[in-house]
């Protein structure tokens, strides 16, 4: 079975025997870059043979249970599989454009039966029959480019479904890491107050004992159960957040809530170097960037289309047929006959300034568009910018919160042998319990935050996307099976 990416045997030659075409030809906006990402000053980089991110880049956490999920989320996503429809659909509409260039032909059959009055004077008196069969064609060449305009613009529309396509992909897996890693950091959370809650499980007791022997008061007591109590609802609280987080996870992986469980398991990774590249390489390597180039190349080509409406239009026809008042003479030679024409050129003289205005329009989509674009391109700096500021300040946060945690734990062990030996109250212990509380999760929301912040800077340079990754204009219409230009069923094998 034989398969072309376009009409390209008629096609191509009506487009080679038409016109030129009128209209502008597309010149990529200028999209000033600068020489270096400002916050990228003292940034820690990849190793060389890490120059650029990989396609599967969440891989670069090393977390084989993200692995799974990302793999799971490519596949059966279902805002995923609406955008390749919708690209599809892009594609037919290339095709549909493409099929212009060709000439339209039709097949008719008819017969009519009739009976002359009587006294006139024919050939055939009474009853006869009229039997037809014919063929026709008409073709409208394309004198002046507006086929061709509307190809092109189709094209572009089409490549930027496909970057849309790329865009929506992206979303998809870096929200997930999004979820995933703030789901471990609960995790991690979880565990600290788990802990806590058994260091005060101890210091109650301890302090149950003191009080059984007179030394401590009753308000010591009533003051660690109320410690111990308010860590366990702490812990409990968290459980609301997860299940949200898992129930997102789930369905960015294309199931029900209900068909995943993931166990809990404490987040310990620390951010990985992410290849930050140029800022003009950010250019050709996010897919909304591209996305927003490629309408502006459409908007571009539809004023060639506008343009052409201003010019005359030529259609030619033809016709071959038979017609015969016998049905059994009907395909004799003789009864064949055939018509070249009417050829009709024609030019529209007035129409109240609709041409003006939809060329106009065109102008203007063309002028949005490019706007949209620049645009675009200073949105994606804004976010890596952002996000390596957000790394860079949070590793550093993340060096202080761990010395705070230090200093905390070693104020809650010198409290807590003070209170053993009677030389400090217990409010001091509990002072110092919740300072260490607050620092160890303090600590563990940073950490959160730092590998949250390494995925928006993957999404934010494109997560190993490539503008060389666009479908030619060529490979735009996707692949048309022959039999789809038959009007009549053919059968395939």
């Amino acid at each position: 079975m034989t398969q072309a990416t376009k009409p390209s045997g008629t096609a191509v030659a009506l487009a080679l025997l038409a016109g030129c075409a009128v209209g502008p030809d597309y010149v990529k906006p200028a999209a000033p870059a600068p020489e270096a990402f400002k916050e990228a000053q003292g940034w820690k980089p990849a190793q060389p043979r890490d120059h650029a991110l990989p396609g599967a880049w969440w891989e670069i956490f090393g977390d084989p249970q993200l692995n799974a999920l990302e793999q799971a989320a490519t596949h059966d996503n279902f805002s995923i599989a609406q955008a390749e429809a919708q690209y599809r659909q892009a594609q037919a509409l290339v095709q549909s454009a493409w099929s212009s260039f060709a000439p339209t032909g039709s097949a008719t059959a008819s017969t009519n039966r009739s009976r002359s009055a009587s006294g006139q004077s024919v050939a055939v008196s009474g009853v006869r029959n009229l039997f037809n069969v014919a063929l026709s064609a008409s073709w409208e060449p394309d004198l002046w480019g507006a086929v061709r305009r509307q190809v092109e613009s189709s094209e572009a529309s089409a490549q930027a479904s496909a970057a849309t396509l790329q865009g929506v992909r992206l979303s998809v897996q870096a929200t997930l890491a999004q979820d995933y890693f703030q789901l471990r950091a609960l995790d991690a959370q979880k565990k600290v107050l788990d802990d806590t809650v058994a260091a005060y499980a101890k210091t109650l007791e301890l302090t149950r004992n003191r009080y059984g022997v007179g030394v401590a008061a009753k308000a010591d007591v009533v003051q660690a159960e109320m410690q111990l109590e308010s860590a366990r609802a702490q812990a409990l609280d968290l459980g609301v957040q997860r299940a949200q987080l898992e129930h997102a996870v789930a369905v960015l992986t294309g199931k029900p809530p209900a068909a995943l469980d993931l166990a809990a398991a404490p987040l310990t990774a620390k951010p990985p170097p992410v290849p930050v590249g140029l800022p003009s390489e950010l250019l050709e390597r996010r897919p909304d960037i591209a996305a927003a180039e490629r309408q502006v190349a459409a908007a571009n080509a539809k004023i060639g289309v506008a343009k052409a409406a201003y010019f005359p239009t030529l259609t030619l026809s033809a016709s071959n047929g038979f017609q015969s008042y016998s049905l059994s003479s009907l395909f004799n030679a003789a009864r064949r006959y055939w018509a070249l024409g009417p050829a009709s050129l024609s030019l529209l003289v007035f129409d109240g300034g609709a041409r003006s205005a939809q060329m106009k329009q065109a102008i203007d989509a063309f002028d949005a568009s490019a706007a949209a674009y620049r645009q675009t391109v200073l949105t994606g700096f804004q976010e890596v910018e952002d996000q390596l500021a957000a790394l860079r300040i949070l590793e550093q946060e993340y060096a202080v919160r761990a010395k705070a945690v230090k200093a905390a734990r070693e104020s809650v062990a010198l409290t807590h042998n003070q209170y053993q030996a009677g030389t400090t109250g217990y409010l001091e212990v509990m002072v110092a319990q919740a300072a260490a509380l607050d620092n160890e999760q303090a600590a563990v929301q940073v950490l959160g935050n730092r590998m949250v912040a390494a995925v928006l800077l993957v999404k934010a340079l494109g997560g190993g996307w490539q503008a060389s990754a666009l479908p030619s204009p060529e490979q735009a219409g996707g692949e048309v099976e022959w039999y789809e230009y038959f009007p009549v069923p053919v059968p395939v094998r």
